[in-house]
């Protein structure tokens, strides 16, 4: 009789638990499908795209670079071209109008992309207001809930393991201390630790859910896998180029001062101090004659 209470009672845990592990798997793949979806419905355009992965200032380069507005050299030093330098019609898109009259600003020195990107604070203002102005048509996007980072679930869960370990132990132990006797005893216990071995990789089932159902980070994952138009476009010399020059935040400072490598400083300062060394021996040797009569 004990024995068939045991079964009786796991199996309703058992159908209570998966049961919740199905409808939380229900919910989250619905809700990962919606997400999903409303990701790939996007339209967004180019720029806008690469501002939300933070490639812009290298996407209007390339673009003022294919419009010969605007060259790079193997240095990463930024410089207007003679096209460039005209005041003629300003390119369409936002961003790169914003970046040829930041590159103009400091004309005719050298500047990178790098500088621009991080100091310049009218290109900036500009570059966050056409941010700013995208971001407001982007429909809402949801999100998959992070329960496990709140702490009253955070609390519910742990409780409910709790109790579920204990469930557990106590059934075992009852199985173990009462030996069945006949075949609806042995039938109802096998029933039990099927049931028991069902509850034991019911946490591995909960993480399970948790991993096929997450969707990480869907846009994202959109926005790595496209390309910006006009960098595609360039060949890996000039795009090498750009990227060396949107990462240098500190050489070029276009009109605000151009700072050499260290290399160069140390050699400069080298080469002084042989010169001046070199012009002291020959004013001693100099010095030595005049002072001695017997000299020639």
């Amino acid at each position: 009789m004990l024995q068939l209470v045991l079964a009786v009672s796991v199996v309703v845990v058992a159908v209570a638990v998966y049961g919740g592990l199905g409808l939380r798997w229900w919910w989250r793949a619905r809700l990962r499908r919606g997400i999903l979806a409303r990701v790939a419905a996007l339209d967004l355009e180019p720029y806008h795209a690469a501002a939300l992965k933070q490639e812009k200032t290298e996407a209007a380069a390339a673009e003022l670079m294919l419009g010969g507005s605007l060259d790079i050299d193997g240095e990463a030093a930024a410089r207007l071209t003679e096209a460039g330098r005209e005041a003629g019609r300003p390119p369409v898109e936002a961003v790169p109008a914003a970046l040829l009259e930041a590159v103009r600003r400091h004309d005719p020195e050298p500047v990178s992309l790098g500088w621009i990107d991080r100091y310049d604070e009218e290109y900036q203002a500009q570059c966050s207001a056409y941010r700013r102005e995208r971001d407001a048509r982007l429909p809402a996007i949801p999100r998959m809930p992070d329960w496990d980072g709140r702490q009253p679930w955070a609390c519910c869960g742990c409780v409910g393991f709790v109790l579920l370990v204990c469930f557990w132990l106590i059934v075992a132990e009852m199985l173990v201390i009462a030996p069945p006797h006949g075949l609806r005893e042995w039938a109802a216990a096998a029933v039990a630790a099927a049931g028991l071995a069902a509850l034991w990789f019911a946490p591995a089932g909960g993480r399970a859910v948790r991993a096929r159902t997450e969707c990480g980070d869907a846009l994202g994952d959109r926005l790595r896998a496209e390309t910006h138009p006009a960098l595609a476009a360039l060949d890996e010399r000039q795009r090498l180029h750009v990227l060396t020059s949107a990462g240098d935040h500190d050489r070029w400072r276009g009109v605000d001062r151009f700072v050499p490598d260290e290399d160069d400083q140390d050699d400069d300062e080298d080469d002084e101090d042989e010169w001046w060394g070199w012009v002291d021996a020959y004013h001693y040797r100099a010095a030595d004659h005049e002072d001695d009569p017997d000299g020639p």
